[in-house]
């Protein structure tokens, strides 16, 4: 339960304001100050003045995400090569959603998705994230993203038709899913083209960021060829790193290794049997808290390259 002023939220609550913010901003680092800051506030709150806490909260940490979304936009615009959100590996609470919102959230949360929110405008992502993905109504909404509930219900209209046009096809499976990762990072060892080639979707897209930081593709590159070659290719820059399966992202991705330290983390979202998106993210910035999950989580990655 939460208590009105100077109480810290239960932990369940902390951990709902971080996944709205991370969903917001697609940085662990920003998500986590964003909720402290909101953290704060509650605690510095006059004790018994906040009728609706959970919906105090929410609004606080939206609009701080809000304006971190707007002083953001410029340096993404001028970041060198194809930005893809921070990675995040994260152990789902069983008890905080029911299997089909965890479907929803866990969609919500994959790299390809960010991505697709990353063209809407911070009012537009803040609506569909809090109303499409999270369920609130309007009216709480409203009071979040201080619009009239009118007007959210524009914003959503309009955003939800941009995520649609763009949406990547998931496969919420997560035996598919594992199959075809193991599949993945077991060809990609090898460096067996042919090995590689059926398990990519035709139209399957493969993104890198490397954040001007380290080599990586500048453009993202489309079609099963063209990918299988790129991503092979680029594992030859690191002959001696190697991989393993991890929860990320809400699906199943891999990190990459490399003298005991996370070089890579690769997102792969899988519709149909086939891979369909692959997301690299190699920014040094934005694995260095993952080296402390390399040993955790799922299994072989495939060995050597």
């Amino acid at each position: 339960m939460i208590r009105a002023g100077g109480a810290e939220p239960a932990e369940r609550e902390r951990r709902r304001l971080f996944a709205i913010a991370y969903r917001l901003l697609g940085t662990v680092a920003e998500a986590e100050d964003a909720v402290q800051e909101t953290l704060l506030r509650w605690a510095q709150a006059e004790p018994g003045a906040v009728e609706n806490p959970r919906g105090w909260l929410t609004a606080v940490l939206t609009r701080r995400c809000m304006d971190l979304l707007r002083s953001a936009r410029a340096r993404r615009e001028a970041y060198v090569g194809t930005w893809l959100p921070e990675p995040l590996v994260e152990t789902p609470d069983p008890a905080a959603e029911d299997p089909a919102e965890r479907v929803a959230l866990d969609e919500s949360v994959s790299m390809a998705m960010l991505v697709v929110l990353e063209t809407l405008s911070p009012a537009e992502r803040a609506v569909f994230v809090l109303h499409d993905v999270f369920g609130m109504d309007f009216e709480e909404v409203a009071a979040a993203v201080g619009r009239t509930p009118a007007a959210c219900r524009q914003l959503a209209s309009r955003a939800r038709r941009r995520v649609e046009a763009r949406r990547p096809r998931f496969d919420p499976d997560p035996a598919e899913q594992r199959r075809l990762v193991t599949a993945f990072l077991e060809a990609s060892a090898s460096g067996d083209l042919e090995v590689l080639l059926p398990l990519l979707d035709p139209s399957v897209v493969f993104r890198a960021d490397g954040g001007g930081r380290v080599r990586a593709a500048p453009q993202p590159v489309a079609g099963a060829e063209r990918v299988a070659r790129v991503l092979l290719a680029s594992l030859r820059w690191y002959p001696e790193a190697t991989a393993r399966s991890v929860a990320l992202n809400g699906g199943l991705g891999a990190l990459v290794m490399a003298g005991g330290q996370v070089i890579a983390a690769i997102g792969v979202t899988t519709a149909e049997g086939r891979i369909t998106e692959i997301d690299v993210v190699a920014n040094p910035d934005k694995l260095s808290r993952l080296s402390g999950s390399a040993g955790q989580g799922g299994g072989d990655a495939g060995g050597k390259r």
